[in-house]
């Protein structure tokens, strides 16, 4: 009896802590990834700034929660989900790439790739598609049932507004170091902000270069309600390059963001970014090491969660 009780007992842990793999689908599903490579490789092509949509998809996911495709529930009855909260709403995009790719894979292998795993692929093929560093991302996640607005608005995804230890605490409260903050915010290479995610900088900040906020102000006026939706790239250099100019762009004074220039404002950060600033390669490779940490923030596994049908709602 006792032997039984600890077979049973052995399994359970097998069944709820099974570890995230690269070869998860490699039986499964094999037709996986070359399933949805050129899906992203054409949206990217269409619209540069998907790749930086798809890839903070995955951000905004794994910080909430972890990385569990809750994300991409839409609001139901019995929940409101984190689309609307503050850091997501009128930011958040991809919904529907992330959509398309899962209609063809479960044309493919129905029923056995969860949300969250296809999130994680996609971000990772975005920074590839812009001629970024590459890397194995480690699957078998399950996908959430529920979604939380209330969790999506703790401020578990720092705001741009965030001091250098605000960023600190929480990217370390996730389990990510304050070096892996840094080579993840390099993310910021690609796509563009809001205007009310840097007018009170461009407007009232002095650690910023004169001649580019008064290039940013152009476009995004001093007064609310002006200009709000108006969008700037965040590196300014090669917006659509997945490279180093972002850190260049800060040792200069030229970050977009309050949170980003708090990166080189001399604190304990200035150091990393002068060396990702100076070579590229130490950064792709940070970068990519950082990507694959976040990508295991809390997974769902083995038997908690789902695989769910559509990406936007629960089974």
């Amino acid at each position: 009896m006792a032997i039984m009780s600890i077979v049973v007992i052995v399994l359970l842990m097998g069944s709820s802590c099974a570890k995230l793999s690269t070869n998860f689908y490699s039986k499964t599903c094999p037709k996986l990834l070359s399933t949805i490579k050129p899906i992203v490789q054409c949206a990217v092509s269409n619209e540069k700034r998907m790749g930086a949509s798809l890839l903070r998809l995955h951000f905004h996911d794994c910080f909430v929660n972890g990385c569990d495709g809750s994300i991409l529930l839409d609001d139901t009855s019995s929940f409101t989900g984190e689309k609307t909260a503050r850091p997501n709403n009128n930011s958040l995009r991809g919904y529907n790439v992330i959509d398309n790719i899962k209609c063809k894979v479960e044309e493919v292998c129905p029923g056995v790739v969860s949300c969250a795993d296809i999130v994680a692929i996609a971000a990772r093929d975005s920074v590839v598609a812009l001629e970024g560093p590459n890397w194995e991302v480690k699957l078998g996640r399950r996908d959430s049932k529920t979604a939380s607005l209330s969790a999506a608005n703790s401020g578990s995804l720092p705001p741009p507004t965030s001091s250098l230890i605000n960023l600190i605490n929480r990217f370390q409260a996730v389990g990510l170091s304050t070096r892996d903050m840094v080579a993840l915010s390099g993310a910021h290479t690609i796509g563009q902000a809001r205007c009310t995610s840097f007018r009170t900088r461009i407007h009232n900040l002095t650690d910023i270069d004169p001649s580019f906020a008064q290039k940013r102000q152009r476009n995004c006026p001093r007064n609310e309600g002006s200009g709000d939706n108006n969008l700037s790239p965040l590196d300014l250099q090669t917006p659509h390059d997945f490279d180093n100019a972002y850190y260049k762009d800060l040792i200069v004074r030229k970050g977009l963001l309050h949170s980003d220039q708090q990166l080189h404002s001399g604190g304990s950060t200035d150091s990393v970014v002068e060396t990702y600033s100076k070579y590229s390669k130490k950064f792709e490779s940070d970068f990519a090491a950082a990507m694959i940490k976040m990508g295991d923030i809390s997974p769902l596994t083995g038997s908690n969660g789902e695989i769910r049908k559509h990406c936007r709602k629960p089974n």
